[in-house]
């Protein structure tokens, strides 16, 4: 198959000034229409007309359970909504998806995938893997993923469904810690897709501790080994979801010019307790069974004179970045020091990306990178609502909001290239408009690249 380049607008990496203008110019108009959304709804609610909704539309969903044949039924659940409507921000239309909400449906069973697995050839061909055209610029340029993932099955070959070409390469780094049927799933995705495959050495990860940054490295030691020469890496976890089709990604990156895009600021005196102070690795009473507890130790300063930033996990590195890392003497004196401290990987890129001499260096004397600048990931915290972001129209998880559908517009115009949180338990219906979107965009570059293929 022949496919064509389409080109899309590449916009530069504005200034600081420049994009929290911009930024504040489109969020005051999103603003405003998703509050007065949201009001609507809860007039609609207190008056009763929400649950007259929840009547009319109490069809809506259709419910395939896990051991259904993929032969006779679509894949997954699939709800009776309209996505531009939802992107329109039409009140009736979000209420629709409010009231799919309350209904209790249970979508992250693992054994979903496990048995839409057992048979490759048909999972490949039901979810479309055999049916992406990519363009002769993205056969030049291939990305490389590395997924740090530890539930919701179903959730996480959605998203790869979401960033997949056959170009590509996907690394999964499952938590050793992982239930059985979980691991059976990601290991069923690697058999069946020939470029994703499970990391070499995997971690059992521990909430604030090392052993999320070593599951990053594992697999940007595999992805380096790899035949795939692919240009940039993104990390993914599990409730993220990208906002860009690949080619858009792609457009973007090249506009990198070997640059990275991370967040990169000098720390603040409470983030500096994170790292001058050695912490110990405990029990807890959570999910994550230890963590990192401070302790009155301070550490001795970092190796080679390193100056510490700081930023988050997330990150999209060039190659030659990575492989220079992976050869730095300084590096590994790094990682090192950085085992005793409390979420490391949220200094160690930021701190690395600042290092003199490496690849798409940031000089210690720009400022700062925040996450209004880096495209990496939006994420929006709870305590900023109402000045940096709109309301939250899902539901909060420490201060992080798991996102509703009232979102959908604000998400894919906001700028940034994928964002984090979301939760098929929370709200299915923002995944199926995102996955909608995606592919809406597919098909028009399809339609206008390949139709003479």
């Amino acid at each position: 198959m022949l496919c064509y380049r389409i080109h899309f607008s590449r916009n530069r990496l504005p200034t600081f000034r420049a994009a929290r203008f911009a930024d504040r110019f489109l969020r005051m108009r999103q603003r405003m229409k998703l509050r007065c959304v949201i009001c609507c709804l809860f007039l609609l609610s207190s008056s009763g007309v929400l649950l007259m909704l929840s009547v009319k539309y109490s069809n809506v969903t259709e419910y395939f359970p896990p051991s259904a044949s993929p032969e006779s039924h679509p894949i997954y659940q699939k709800y009776n909504i309209n996505c531009q409507a939802i992107y329109d921000l039409d009140p009736a239309e979000v209420g629709k998806s409010m009231v799919i909400r309350r209904k209790h449906v249970v979508e992250n069973q693992e054994e979903t995938l496990v048995n839409l697995t057992s048979n490759c050839s048909l999972f490949i061909k039901s979810r479309g893997y055999d049916d992406v055209c990519v363009s002769e610029g993205e056969r030049d340029f291939p990305l490389a993923y590395s997924l740090v993932v530890h539930k919701s099955a179903v959730m996480v070959e959605r998203l790869i469904k979401a960033v997949y070409t056959p170009r590509n390469i996907y690394c999964i780094h499952y938590d050793q810690k992982s239930p059985p049927l979980f691991i059976s799933a990601m290991e069923g995705l690697a058999r069946c897709l020939p470029n994703v495959f499970i990391a070499s050495k995997r971690e059992s990860i521990f909430y604030g501790g090392i052993s999320r940054l070593k599951a990053d490295l594992n697999c940007l030691s595999d992805l380096l080994a790899s035949e795939v020469k692919w240009k940039y890496v993104i990390n993914l976890c599990g409730q993220d979801f990208p906002l860009r089709s690949n080619i858009e990604l792609v457009s973007e990156l090249r506009g990198l010019n070997g640059a990275n895009m991370l967040e990169t600021s000098r720390p603040t005196t409470l983030k500096m307790q994170r790292f001058i102070l050695h912490h110990e690795l405990r029990d807890a009473n959570f999910e994550y069974k230890k963590m990192p507890v401070k302790t009155d130790q301070r550490k001795i300063p970092p190796p080679h004179g390193i100056e510490v930033f700081s930023g988050n996990a997330y990150f999209i590195l060039s190659r030659d970045f990575v492989a220079h890392l992976d050869s730095s003497a300084a590096v590994k004196d790094f990682l090192a020091w950085s085992e005793d401290t409390f979420s490391p990987d949220e200094h160690f890129w930021a701190t690395l990306a600042r290092l003199p001499g490496v690849p798409g260096e940031v000089a210690r004397t720009e400022p700062d990178i925040t996450d209004l600048q880096s495209r990496t990931r939006l994420v929006k915290w709870e305590y900023l609502e109402g000045s940096l972001y709109p309301p939250c129209s899902g539901k909060h998880v420490r201060s992080v909001c798991i996102y509703g559908a009232a979102e959908l517009r604000w998400l894919l115009n906001y700028g940034h290239w994928f964002a984090n949180k979301f939760d098929l338990q929370v709200d299915p219906v923002v995944v199926q408009c995102l996955e909608e979107k995606l592919e809406e965009k597919r098909r028009l570059f399809q339609s206008v690249a390949c139709r003479e293929g």
